[in-house]
């Protein structure tokens, strides 16, 4: 076989995002986890080049120059992405609550477990391994991956306060576990390290990281204050700002690169979701996406390969030590075991922070310690030094890692990875609780309602005549098993309190989110600024907490933002200039008046939708009735306002409709330019004027 030329390369990730594809497309419907089936294709590729005579030919090529890429090249690429796609798309509040359970799972947690794997291959592995070169192979393994783990949540469609414990932890022990490895990594090529250097080291390099990310975050996102609706901008700058953070923390800095972009993503999930608006949100949404699945693809299909060539390349040495695959297994036990023993030994402070953790959640957070492509690069790069730097390692010593390492990567991906939506049907918690099925039925029957009123206005076309409504519902599946006679979704016995709780629970949630969704549409419509924004959704969040205990109280939340101090009064009767009392009234109350009037007018929506969808039934009236005197504060500080500062109103409500104004011409402009009604020269002019 000739050298491989550099177009071979993008050759294999044309294949791996058509086999990528293909296995997204093929397994919609069945139970096989995406994630798994690409590490599966990436063994099968691998196998196919490294263990045949004839190999893959340019394919084959390229598989080769991306198996032998520099490891701390391979994390370079793909990380940055990963890590601020999935720590960006969180929910904050979720993030505040978990926080603690976090931390203590990606602090004590992979300490625990990096001393348990350590002692184990020590004590029980035959390789003569030394205490440092153990525990860094502990260290390495520790390391939950979030690629994996994240992947493996958002197809299952776990709970959202489990994800968040998950997905959460695996970013941050990601993170502090490659400090740790990092660590041990030193002490093996010869570095000495007392208590003091110890605790001095990891937490520069962790401190050092989650401070650098607040920094780029609050650098970038001042930035993104004097961007107007520039979408390419806005979402380039967030693609930026990953990937020059993680280099600065990684290469300039030397602190963790991981932790520097998670801290990075959070703070932008914390202040600058609401500063992308109406299609640059959306736009940034599906960007990302799209970023995380091509990344995805690509990461997991090339780590199914490095397995394979880590396994095949190596095969004399694993002949001449034939229980390696034994020890291979029994590694794999004693990384369940260590996950077990972390999770049990921190159970009880788990149950106590945050949202609690009850014992099928411990389970599933036991079962979801995947293991995925930044353990792997890492044991490359234990691979790639003790290949060049025999004195400290030798050779062999690395291949051992990285089989270790593939296997483990493998064995979670494929057991752990396939099982745990297993694992969470016999657990029950994949269920729909009966509201929520009560209510998922009558929503089907509304839809062949509102598929009767559209073939209704649809049936009778002027070209081509009229449609058979018997084969068209034949070909809308989901209404073809439908009873005649729908159960209203809370028509039930309310004499059962259990269900009667549950029943208004679910509404008082369905009703905050339709607050939540009005707060966007305002935010969009420019009725609302990006700071009021904040404080109205945190409180939604804050509510959404004590649906279970309390009636609705997101109001509480607002009490504090809302103010009328005593000394206006003063001032509107003093004999001060009118326009200097008009200029610290509307400094001091505009925020106040602009929560309230948004809280007022989101509710009121929220509660016609809600009847619209339920009508009069019990619980949402009771629902409803809560949400109207939840109202009554905020009506009489506008009514205060109204009967002492008229002039307040009159200038915030000239400004809310001047924002409106604007957006409507924006969108009358892009209609008309949408229709071919105004070419592009001519829709720059005018969107130029309207900016201006």
């Amino acid at each position: 076989m000739g050298e491989p030329e550099p177009d071979d390369a993008v050759l294999f990730v044309g294949v791996s995002l058509v086999l990528g594809i293909a296995s997204r497309h093929l397994l919609r419907g069945t139970r096989v986890p995406y994630t798994v089936a690409l590490l599966v294709l990436g063994v099968a590729l691998g196998s196919l080049e490294y263990g045949t005579q004839h190999g893959l030919g340019k394919l084959g090529a390229g598989i080769r120059i991306w198996a032998n890429i520099n490891p701390d090249l391979l994390l370079a690429v793909f990380l940055p992405a990963l890590l601020f796609e999935s720590s960006f798309s969180m929910e904050i509040h979720q993030i505040k609550r978990c926080m603690a359970q976090m931390v203590l799972l990606a602090g004590p947690g992979v300490v625990l477990s990096t001393f348990l794997l350590g002692s184990a291959v020590k004590l029980t592995f035959p390789y003569d391994w030394s205490w440092k070169t153990s525990l860094l192979l502990g260290g390495l393994l520790s390391a939950t991956d979030p690629v994996a783990v994240v992947a493996l949540l958002k197809e299952l469609g776990a709970s959202k306060k489990l994800s968040t414990i998950i997905e959460g932890e695996s970013l941050m022990n990601d993170g502090t576990a490659i400090v740790v490895y990092q660590l041990f990594y030193r002490m093996v090529l010869g570095r000495t390290f007392d208590a003091g250097s110890i605790i001095k080291f990891l937490s520069e390099v962790s401190l050092g990281a989650v401070a650098l990310g607040l920094a780029f975050g609050i650098i970038s996102v001042l930035w993104l204050g004097f961007i107007f609706n520039d979408t390419i901008i806005e979402i380039s700058l967030t693609l930026a700002v990953s990937y020059i953070a993680f280099f600065t923390a990684q290469d300039s800095l030397e602190v963790s690169g991981v932790l520097t972009v998670m801290t990075l993503g959070m703070f932008y999930a914390a202040f600058a979701k609401t500063a992308f608006k109406g299609e640059s949100q959306q736009s940034l949404h599906h960007f990302w996406e799209m970023v995380a699945y091509i990344a995805n693809t690509l990461i997991f299909i090339l780590s199914g390969v490095v397995i394979a060539d880590g396994v095949l390349q190596n095969n004399v040495h694993f002949e001449r030590h034939g229980t390696s695959w034994g020890f291979l297994l029994l590694l794999y036990v004693f990384v369940q075991i260590s996950r077990l023993v972390v999770v049990s030994v921190l159970y009880p402070l788990l149950r106590q922070f945050g949202y609690g953790l009850d014992f099928k959640e411990a389970m599933i957070l036991v079962w979801s310690g995947l293991r995925g492509a930044v353990a792997l690069s890492l044991s490359l790069s234990v691979k790639r030094t003790s290949d060049t730097v025999q004195h400290y390692l030798k050779p062999e010593v690395g291949t051992m890692f990285v089989f270790f390492t593939g296997g483990i990567v493998f064995l979670t991906l494929i057991f752990n990875g396939s099982t745990t939506q297993f694992l969470l049907h016999i657990l029950g918690m994949d269920k729909l609780s009966a509201t929520k099925l009560r209510i998922l039925k009558y929503t089907r029957y509304e839809m062949l309602n509102k598929a009767l009123e559209a073939f209704g206005e649809l049936r009778d076309d002027e070209e081509l005549g009229p449609a058979d409504w018997a084969t068209v519902k034949k070909h809308i599946t989901c209404l073809n098993d439908l009873d005649d006679d729908p159960e209203h979704p809370h028509d039930v016995d309310d004499r059962d309190d259990h269900v009667h709780t549950m029943n208004i629970r679910d509404i008082r949630v369905r009703l905050l989110n339709g607050v939540q969704a009005a707060y966007w549409a305002m935010l969009e419509e420019g009725r609302i600024n990006q700071a009021t924004a904040n404080i109205l959704m945190r409180s939604v969040d804050e509510a959404m907490d004590l649906v279970s205990r309390q009636p609705l109280c997101d109001w509480k939340g607002l009490k504090s933002n809302v103010q009328f101090p005593s000394y206006y009064r003063f001032l509107q009767m003093s004999r001060l200039p009118r326009k200097l009392v008009t200029y610290f009234t509307v400094e001091r109350l505009e925020s106040g008046c602009y929560i309230c009037a948004a809280f007022l007018r989101a509710h009121r929506i929220a509660r016609r939708q809600l009847h619209d969808f339920l009508g009069d039934s019990e619980v949402a009236r009771i629902v409803i009735d809560e949400s109207n005197a939840e109202g009554e504060e905020a009506r009489k500080f506008l009514e205060d306002v109204r009967v002492t500062f008229p002039q307040v109103l009159r200038v915030l409500k000239t400004r809310q409709v001047t924002y409106s104004v604007l957006a409507h011409l924006s969108e009358y402009i892009q209609n008309l330019q949408k229709t071919g009604l105004l070419e592009e020269k001519e829709m720059v002019h005018l969107d130029d004027a309207l900016q201006t």
